[in-house]
């Protein structure tokens, strides 16, 4: 039952691909054309062409040694002896043991990784994105702080300068006064 089943839902998988390609076009005996039929028809016309042709025949025979030839790794096999790629892998030795050696300490690290620590990086991660908006607010916060202690402290400055000239300007006023009545200033 399920085979049967099985096939229904091919067939109507493949009559809404056939659909899709073909739309509502019709064969010349007026029947809705089918994909596998065509497929069918062409693979049946392609054999019988190649059995037509010798060339063809000795292609077919020959297309699995014509695989291996195209495979990279056939040059590699041919060109390269064993004793070549022994050589190889010895002169990589240290590479090779070192890497190992990493391997060894990555698993055995790994129940780290398994860490109730790490599975909770998720929620720790939304924890983390608002305090970081937090911590953006209050820079922006921060910055508005100093540029207003910055002003304050222009503020300042201009307010000691001023006091000063007036102090100077006062002390002058003085001595000139201290002079003309013929006061010692004091020391």
């Amino acid at each position: 039952m399920d085979k049967t089943t099985e096939m229904d839902n091919l067939e109507m998988r493949l009559r809404a691909l056939e659909s899709r390609i073909y739309g509502e076009r019709k064969n010349k005996s007026g029947k809705p054309v089918k994909c596998a039929e065509s497929l069918a028809r062409i693979q049946a016309g392609l054999t019988n062409t190649a059995n037509k042709r010798e060339r063809v025949k000795i292609l077919h025979k020959k297309i699995e040694d014509l695989l291996k030839y195209l495979d990279p790794e056939f040059t590699d096999h041919i060109t390269v002896p064993d004793a070549m790629k022994l050589e190889f892998i010895l002169a990589e030795e240290d590479f090779l043991l070192s890497h190992a050696a990493l391997l060894e300490q990555v698993s055995n690290l790994q129940p780290l990784l398994d860490s109730t620590y790490i599975r909770d990086v998720p929620e720790h991660a939304t924890k983390l994105q608002r305090l970081s908006q937090i911590h953006i607010k209050q820079q922006d916060q921060s910055e508005v702080q100093s540029q207003e202690v910055k002003k304050l402290f222009e503020e300042y400055n201009k307010m000691m300068f001023l006091l000063s000239k007036q102090f100077t300007q006062w002390d002058e006023t003085l001595r000139k006064m201290e002079e003309a009545k013929g006061i010692r200033p004091v020391e």
